[in-house]
């Protein structure tokens, strides 16, 4: 019973994968330099992937809301069932409609699926897109004045484990946030000090902070435009779904997981 886990070096997967791998559960962890190779863009690559396996968690990159996601992951979901792999568990994101396409598309192939749908992670800030700049004493960030309700990765992690390892949730959406509304800015000092300084910028600047990080310039844009998209307002509430499936109320930045052996 191999569970396939995609962004195996990723603040999600690698957690996912290190969990299971306590529980003695068997783990085909994937990158595009693993072996075997996975890369969502190589649909060569798949086969030997989820060969072999029973169940998959898939995350995408670098945003499921991008334009094509939707065909890739549904071409990808009906061969993983046609090869029996065919409980997944899907990462999305909250309130993007071109994620939706994307979940859309997986659960038209006939998996047993769960979908969760993830707000932005607190790790964001420790591990991923904006870690260089804030240990650098600042943040850009597109110009928006609502809060988000951030998320930490272990609750994604341990929420993933416990769908996977449980078919109650099969043809479930779940909305996983964290425990409170934090505006970026006050993310930003929480996690980088009070000396850090917030810069709120035009979408079009915030592609040019994006592509001298080095996302090419097409993947800039993609992102620019969808944090513009989803910070109106739209996701700017709670949910429990974290404490309904662990049992416990979700981490605060507080407690954020800084270590990725977590």
């Amino acid at each position: 019973m191999t569970t396939l886990i995609t962004g195996a070096t990723g603040k999600t997967g690698l957690r996912v994968a290190h969990r299971l791998q306590a529980l003695d559960r068997d783990v085909r962890a994937v990158t595009r330099h693993s072996t075997p190779r996975f890369d969502w863009h190589d649909q060569t690559t798949w086969s030997e992937a989820v060969d072999g396996c029973a169940s998959a968690y898939l995350t995408f990159q670098p945003d499921l809301g991008l334009p094509g996601a939707d065909e890739i992951i549904g071409a990808f979901a009906a061969q993983a069932v046609a090869a029996g792999c065919s409980r997944l568990v899907l990462l999305s994101g909250r309130g993007e409609d071109g994620a939706q396409r994307a979940e859309q598309a997986m659960t038209a192939s006939g998996a047993e699926w769960t979908i969760l749908r993830s707000a932005f992670f607190l790790q964001n800030f420790t591990e991923g897109a904006f870690a260089d700049e804030l240990a650098a004493g600042s943040l850009s960030m597109v110009e928006h004045t609502v809060a988000e309700p951030f998320v930490d990765a272990a609750d994604i992690a341990d929420v993933a484990v416990a769908v996977l390892l449980d078919k109650e949730y099969v043809g479930r959406v779940l909305e996983l946030t964290g425990p409170q509304l934090l505006t970026f800015e006050e993310a930003a000092h929480a996690i980088g000090g009070p000396a850090v300084a917030y810069q709120p910028v035009p979408t079009e600047d915030y592609i040019a902070v994006l592509t001298a990080a080095g996302l090419p310039a097409a993947d800039a844009a993609g992102l620019a435009y969808l944090f513009e998209e989803v910070l109106d307002g739209r996701n700017a509430y709670v949910t429990g779904d974290v404490e309904s499936v662990l049992g416990r109320a979700a981490r605060s930045i507080d407690d954020l997981d800084r270590g990725e052996q977590s």
